[in-house]
């Protein structure tokens, strides 16, 4: 049963040794990415789970590690050969810093169908005990002009939308055609908790809803209602 998820992006930036003097940019979103990953382990789960996008699918053991090498610095997480795409090698940091060991890591391709996705996410939610889910995922890259993909009317309604679902508790449909065209790469990430949440309600709350550098970054947790 999954008690409790927490949604958060993943650029390198996030890891500071990569952000160098612009590190203070994105302290908010670290700080709300803290909270988060601790609301998870004061949850008390008996496993938690990583799931990503990626180019191609994955599932990982909980010794899997990855590095930021490809985006400028080789910060690494974890000890081993790296292995584990963008999504999941952020994610993985994150629960290093604060002392939680994940049970496994899924890298779901990014233009997986929702069917996939869902999939995923009932046979996540069908683990034994209390199972708690770290969620990586970007929104649009194309809310401003400076935007990665350049400014899209669409992107910044698209966002909202997902973020006011998230404050539910809820994930609403995402086309995948859509994602796509809007450079929205948490789209498949997001289609798997909406399939790990329906066996029951959770609560939502926002704890940070932003664009920095153009690229939608929402940080959220639910849990069991």
């Amino acid at each position: 049963m999954i008690v409790a998820a927490a949604v958060c992006p993943h650029p390198p930036l996030l890891i500071p040794e990569l952000a160098g003097a612009a590190a203070s940019e994105l302290d908010e979103l670290r700080a709300a990415c803290a909270a988060a990953v601790d609301a998870l382990r004061d949850c008390a789960p008996d496993a938690v789970t990583v799931v990503g996008g990626a180019e191609t699918a994955g599932t990982y053991g909980p010794d899997a590690a990855g590095s930021l090498a490809p985006w400028g610095v080789d910060v690494r997480a974890g000890s081993g050969v790296p292995i584990l795409p963008l999504s999941l090698t952020v994610g993985r940091r994150l629960l290093d810093e604060h002392g939680l060991v994940a049970s496994g890591f899924h890298a779901v391709p990014f233009d997986a169908s929702p069917g996939e996705c869902a999939a995923l996410g009932e046979r996540l939610a069908a683990g034994a005990g209390r199972v708690a889910l770290l969620i990586m995922a970007d929104g649009s890259a194309r809310l401003t002009e400076k935007s990665p993909g350049y400014l899209d009317p669409r992107a910044e309604p698209y966002d909202a939308g997902i973020v006011r679902a998230l404050a539910r508790g809820e994930v609403p449909d995402l086309d995948p055609g859509e994602a796509a065209e809007l450079w929205a790469g948490g789209r498949a990430a997001l289609q798997v908790l909406a399939g790990a949440g329906a066996d029951g309600p959770l609560t939502g709350e926002i704890l940070y809803d932003a664009a920095p550098y153009g690229v939608g970054y929402f940080v959220a947790l639910l849990r069991r209602a």
